[in-house]
C-alpha cells in the first residue's frame, strides 16, 4: 500500500509540474503576442538588376567571372564593334556632305539676295527716270502747242515748229522706254525675289539634312559605345553564362548583378495580425543561416494589395466555389544603421528569416 501512494505521489507532482509549466508558457505567450507580432514568412530581398546589351553582335571578351564583386563602371564584356565603327564613318561623311549642300544653299542665297538688291535698285531708277521723262514730256507738249499757235500766226517758221514736233515726240518715246526698261527691272526683281525665297527653303532644308546626318551620327557613336558594356551599379554579379563568339541580341537579359549595399525584408503578414502594425515600429530579425545572430531594423511600408493579388493567375472568388482563406500582406521592413555591416554583408537575397515586430 505504501508503494502505491509513492507512486501516485509522484504522478500527482508531475503532472502538477507539467501544469505549472504549460500556465507559464501559455502566460508567457499571451502577454508577448500582446506585444509583438511574428511571423516566419519572410525573406531577405535585394535588388537585382538584369545586365541587358543595348546592341546585338559577337562577344570579343569577358572581363569578369562567376559571382565576382563589381563597382559601378567596371567594364563587365565587350562585343566587336567592327559594324559599328563602319557605321559611325558612314554617318561622318553624310553629315559632312550635308554640311557642304548647306554652304552651296548658303552661298545660292547671299547670291539671290545680292539679285534682290540690284533689281530693286534698277526698278528705282527706272522710275526716277520715268519722272525725269515726263516732266520733260510735259515740257516739250507745252513748246509745241505754243509753236503750234505761232505757227498758225505766221509768228514762227515751219522749221521751229517741226523742231518742236520733233522734241515732243522724242520725248514721248523716251517716256515709252523707261516705261519698258521699268517693267523689265520689275520682272527681273520679282523672278529676284523668288529665286531668294526658293534658296531659303533649300537653306532650310540644308539645315534640316544638316541636323538629321548629325542625329544619326550621334546615334551611331551611341551605338558603337554601346558595344562596351559596364557595371551600372555596385555589387555582385550572378553566374555569368557568356562565352567570347557568343552573339547576343538587344533585351537579352544574359545575367544579374545583385545590389549588395541596400538590403531589405519582406514581411508576409497575416490579415489578422496587421491591426497594430504601424510604420516606424521597430523589429528584430533572426536568420535561418546565422541562428546566433539578431539583426535590428523598422516597419518602412505595406503593400497596397495582399500578395495574390499580384500573382500571375489571382484568385476569382466570384465562381461559387468560394472558400475563405486567410490572406497575406508583404510589409516592408529595412534594416536600421545600428547593425554591424560585416554582419549586414553576408546576408544574402532569399535567405528565410524570422521577423518579430515590437508594437509597444
Amino acid at each position: 500500500m505504501e508503494q502505491k501512494k509513492k507512486t501516485n505521489k509522484k504522478f500527482i507532482i508531475i503532472i502538477s509540474v507539467m501544469v505549472f509549466i504549460g500556465l507559464v508558457y501559455g502566460g508567457y505567450t499571451i502577454i508577448n503576442g500582446m506585444a509583438h507580432e511574428t511571423t516566419d514568412d519572410a525573406q531577405i530581398e535585394a535588388n537585382m538588376n538584369p545586365i541587358i546589351p543595348r546592341v546585338a553582335g559577337y562577344i570579343q571578351k569577358v572581363y569578369v567571372t562567376d559571382n565576382q564583386k563589381v563597382f559601378k563602371g567596371d567594364t563587365l564584356f565587350v562585343i566587336q564593334d567592327d559594324d559599328y565603327e563602319v557605321q559611325v564613318a558612314q554617318a561622318r561623311a553624310n553629315l559632312a556632305a550635308a554640311e557642304s549642300q548647306l554652304l552651296v544653299a548658303e552661298a545660292s542665297i547671299n547670291a539671290s539676295n545680292a539679285g534682290v538688291q540690284t533689281s530693286t535698285a534698277q526698278v528705282n531708277s527706272a522710275q526716277g527716270n520715268i519722272e525725269s521723262a515726263k516732266i520733260r514730256l510735259w515740257r516739250a507738249t507745252n513748246d509745241y502747242e505754243r509753236y503750234k499757235d505761232l505757227y498758225e500766226k505766221k509768228s514762227i517758221t515751219k522749221q521751229q515748229f517741226e523742231q518742236a514736233d520733233a522734241d515732243k515726240q522724242e520725248a514721248e518715246k523716251a517716256l515709252e522706254v523707261l516705261q519698258n526698261q521699268q517693267k523689265a527691272s520689275s520682272s527681273q526683281r520679282y523672278a529676284a525675289v523668288t529665286n531668294s525665297d526658293i534658296a531659303q527653303k533649300k537653306v532650310a532644308v540644308a539645315q534640316a539634312n544638316v541636323e538629321s546626318a548629325t542625329a544619326q551620327l550621334n546615334a551611331a557613336i551611341l551605338n558603337r559605345n554601346y558595344t562596351i558594356v559596364t557595371a551600372p551599379i555596385e555589387g555582385q554579379l550572378s553566374a555569368v553564362e557568356l562565352q567570347p563568339g557568343q552573339f547576343v541580341s538587344p533585351g537579352q537579359a544574359l545575367f544579374y548583378l545583385v545590389n549588395t549595399t541596400d538590403k531589405w525584408v519582406v514581411a508576409n503578414f497575416k490579415e489578422t495580425q496587421l491591426e497594430k502594425l504601424e510604420v516606424g515600429q521597430t523589429v528584430t530579425i533572426e536568420v535561418d543561416a546565422f541562428p546566433k545572430e539578431t539583426f535590428m531594423a523598422k516597419v518602412t511600408a505595406f503593400s497596397p494589395a495582399t500578395g495574390a493579388k499580384f500573382s500571375l493567375l489571382p484568385p476569382n472568388n466570384a465562381t461559387g466555389n468560394f472558400v475563405k482563406t486567410i490572406q497575406r500582406l508583404p510589409v516592408k521592413i529595412s534594416f536600421t544603421s545600428e547593425n554591424n555591416n560585416a554582419k549586414l554583408a553576408k546576408l544574402r537575397a532569399g535567405m528565410n528569416v524570422v521577423v518579430d515586430v515590437h508594437l509597444k
